[in-house]
């Protein structure tokens, strides 16, 4: 009951801070990775960032399909605590760790089956395709460990545990933050392995996150426990988890696709284009995913009081949330505008990305206002039971507006319409937004 008063009595100011600061900072972590990871590859050549960018959309797929099982193993147990049916946490947690080892095998095993044809389909370049095949030759085998550690991080969230999926994310940027320099440049006793350095940098640094994660839930104290002796696996405890975790798949899913999406477009121009649009998409990741880790905080806050049937505290919460969110994305838009030329800086950008990349980089940054605030829209369709309504806000924001976008644009503007096609389709969808929000008002007053 603890909780209970804390979520329904606490200033929501205070609360919100309060539930949004580990996810934020775990979000800001994850996403550092990534940047940190493309710095250090963009420093052999042009060449490699372009395959590591070209890498992305199956990296972004293999970890959606982590978080698709993570999400639902945590709502699950989540439930099953809530309901003080122990042995049932009990036995979903054991279920996500089992399935998690076996569903990493199989898309490892497809990962290394596709990567051939795919990089085939988009370049011709014969350094390009040799260093896309290198990196994702070693990075498929980053599957079964960062699936695993997902599983076991969601796990302790579902228990209240939200500071050990912190450390489990440090350990990933600090190990890559010392090992990629050392495995792709062969600094001192490391052998100079170039780009395949910064595959198994990624590779080892997932792998030690998750032997970390398994000593914590097999040889500590925490409110779920593994049993393995006489488990066998439930076809409707398993058909439960994927159900639950499903809307979540389809969000970061949706993230693979667009920017699958878009290097069909740049392939066009250049490789330096392709380059370019990958650098530039891990700094956007790493401020708009932030935000998101802010706003996966104000969710449980606005669920309890929306399920308490607290309107005032709900609305609250939406509206401080959205001040945070605000106040955030404009600090991001204005580093982006401001120092764009200094962030490229950070992927040894050359002359011909920095013609178009510093100006593309501040008609993109235009979008992010729109994106945090159409984003905590969806949130708040979410907490109150209106999923449809959540998911189409995501569909229109990186399929259905920006698809068309990119078409149009690009054929109005060529390569700037790209980049236009972004705060385009950013805007659209937050009108669509606003009047879906309306409507579900006007709909309750009636």
């Amino acid at each position: 009951m603890e909780t209970d008063n804390k979520m329904g009595q606490e200033p929501i100011n205070k609360l919100i801070l309060q539930m949004s600061m580990p996810p934020l900072f775990s979000m800001f972590l994850q996403y550092s990775y990534n940047l940190v990871d493309s710095m250090f590859v963009a420093k052999i050549n042009e060449q490699a960032l372009a395959a590591v960018s070209l890498s992305f959309p199956i990296t972004t797929l293999m970890n959606a399909l982590s978080i698709w099982l993570g999400v639902g193993v945590n709502v699950r147990i989540a439930s099953y605590l809530g309901q003080k049916r122990q042995e049932k946490a009990d036995r979903v947690a054991t279920l996500g760790l089992i399935v998690s080892v076996i569903l990493g095998i199989c898309v490892n095993l497809f990962v290394l089956a596709i990567m051939k044809p795919y990089y085939r389909a988009f370049t011709n370049d014969a350094q390009i395709f040799s260093y896309g095949m290198t990196y994702m030759q070693i990075c498929a085998f980053m599957q079964i460990p960062n699936m695993v550690h997902i599983l076991i991080q969601k796990e302790l969230q579902a228990t209240g545990n939200m500071l050990a999926p912190i450390g489990f994310a440090f350990v990933i940027v600090v190990f890559n933050f010392i090992f990629d320099p050392l495995l792709i440049f062969g600094i001192g006793p490391f052998p100079k392995m170039g780009i395949a350095g910064a595959a198994l940098a990624t590779v080892l640094g997932y792998t030690l996150s998750m032997l970390i994660a398994l000593v914590m839930i097999l040889f500590t104290k925490q409110k779920v426990r593994l049993q393995f002796q006489g488990f066998r696996i439930e076809g409707k405890m398993l058909g439960d988890v994927f159900a639950s975790g499903l809307p979540s798949f389809i969000m970061n899913a949706l993230g693979s696709f667009m920017v699958t999406f878009v290097n069909i477009f740049l392939v066009a121009y250049s490789d330096t284009a392709v380059a370019f649009f990958g650098a530039y998409f891990k700094v956007q990741q790493l401020i708009v995913m932030t935000v998101n880790g802010l706003i996966q905080g104000c969710l449980p806050v606005m669920r309890f009081n929306y399920g308490a049937g607290n309107s005032e505290r709900l609305h609250s919460a939406f509206r401080y949330g959205t001040v945070l969110v605000t106040g955030m994305m404009i600090l991001g838009t204005l580093a982006v505008l401001l120092f764009p030329a200094q962030i490229l800086g950070l992927f040894t950008a050359s002359e011909a990305m920095r013609s178009f990349g510093i100006s593309a980089m501040r008609i993109m940054a235009a979008s992010y206002l729109f994106c945090g605030l159409s984003t905590m829209i969806s949130t708040y369709f979410q907490t109150t039971e209106k999923v449809g309504s959540s998911m189409a806000i995501q569909l229109c924001r990186q399929m259905l507006f920006l698809v068309p976008a990119l078409w149009c644009l690009d054929k109005l503007f060529q390569l700037n319409g790209i980049w236009l096609a972004f705060p385009v389709a950013e805007t659209a969808t937050l009108l669509v937004a606003l009047v879906m929000m309306a409507w579900h008002r006007r709909k309750n007053i009636s």
